[in-house]
């Protein structure tokens, strides 16, 4: 089993420890399914290995679904601008038709991760593939700079050797198509990827946004070409090449934020508060959230009655998990660690850690 694997609550396994630490998982309360409401109602509801691996299987199925979805709306918006790019000779429509095929292209590193991802975990990858997300998103990342670099190159070139753009109202139609096909993706990915927690997805979103209002743009450089004037096909496409740069920021910020293991504060608040609202939590100590791919975990530590009994305290740590769970939808495990309120005079154990820990404040770092 792995470590993250949640125990039975039916005694314990020949040869498993019996701690009070407790890992929990998830179940879904909000689902719609009438078959689920009358379980829920007859039975005491769960929050055990088939739950989770419900829930995670569901949120790969919908990121898969998104991603392919997407990939044949923006292939086919490429495909149509490529053949206005072959008889028109606009370069930043074909800025934009490069930019629309690389996005449609990320859905292949996505799905690479979002398969992975619903990969058990073993003796290796104790905590699953859920990582392969953020790769996937440094992927994207990468992505939207070269088609950044590519398509002011081309914009540069023809400032040095401008051409006349000919066959201007398809070139002006394309633009259109471009917008539409990538303003319904950017929708489809924001919306699927913050459902399911996926700041991958949401960021192929962004990308496919910006596709939308670069394609916008084209219609500029068509009506200065309309009217003549050479260079406003090239300074559009270059133009074209700043926003590429502004959502690669956002994109790139976002994705390393997940890779450096950085949670909104706001999760950290609602955690804390929903912890200390559990009978018998007396304090909250240290508190831990990480993204894993599109699920949360978290880890904290709990201060309860010193004179509490082993069951005692395992059943306010339970608690306190179930609080987590239905505080933050996307959590997908928890460990609570209790500690017992110290005696007066009583030495903290933790100190024997303290040679372990060189330049770190147990004080700080326990209830």
């Amino acid at each position: 089993m792995a470590p993250w694997a949640p125990r039975v609550h039916r005694g314990p396994a020949e040869g498993t420890p019996v701690s009070d630490h407790h890992h929990h998982v998830p179940h879904r309360h909000g689902t719609s399914s009438l078959r689920h409401r009358l379980a829920h109602l007859l039975t005491p509801h769960s929050h055990e290995t088939a739950d989770k691996l419900d829930a995670a299987l569901e949120s790969s199925a919908q990121g898969m679904r998104a991603l392919w979805v997407s990939l044949a709306v923006l292939g086919a918006t490429a495909l149509a601008q490529a053949g206005v790019v072959a008889v028109s000779g606009s370069v930043a429509l074909l800025g934009d038709t490069v930019h629309n095929a690389a996005d449609a292209l990320t859905a292949v590193p996505l799905g690479i991760a979002f398969a992975l991802g619903r990969r058990a975990a073993n003796r290796r990858f104790t905590y699953g593939y859920g990582r392969a997300e953020d790769l996937a998103g440094l992927a994207i990342v990468l992505t939207i700079a070269a088609s950044a670099a590519f398509a002011a190159w081309v914009a540069v070139g023809r400032l040095l050797d401008p051409r006349p753009v000919t066959n201007v109202p398809a070139v002006a139609v394309a633009a259109l198509v471009g917008f539409a096909g990538n303003e319904w993706v950017a929708r489809y990915r924001i919306r699927t990827g913050r459902r399911i927690g996926s700041a991958a997805l949401v960021a192929d979103g962004l990308h496919a946004r910006t596709d939308g209002f670069t394609s916008l743009a084209v219609l500029l450089g068509a009506a200065g070409s309309a009217l003549g004037l050479q260079l406003a096909d090239p300074v559009v496409g270059l133009a074209i090449t700043a926003a590429i740069v502004l959502v690669l920021r956002d994109a790139a910020r976002e994705v390393l934020r997940r890779m450096l293991d950085a949670v909104d504060p706001a999760l950290v608040d609602r955690a804390e508060r929903a912890v200390r609202a559990v009978p018998g939590v007396d304090r909250v100590g240290e508190l831990r959230l990480r993204w894993i791919g599109h699920r949360l975990r978290a880890e904290l530590a709990v201060v309860v009655d010193g004179e509490a009994t082993l069951r005692q305290a395992h059943a306010i740590a339970v608690e306190a998990e179930h609080a987590l769970l239905h505080a933050l939808p996307k959590l997908s495990a928890a460990l609570v660690h209790a500690d017992p309120a110290p005696a007066p005079g009583e030495r903290d154990p933790h100190l024997t850690l303290a040679h372990h820990l060189s330049g770190q404040d147990l004080s700080s770092e326990r209830p």
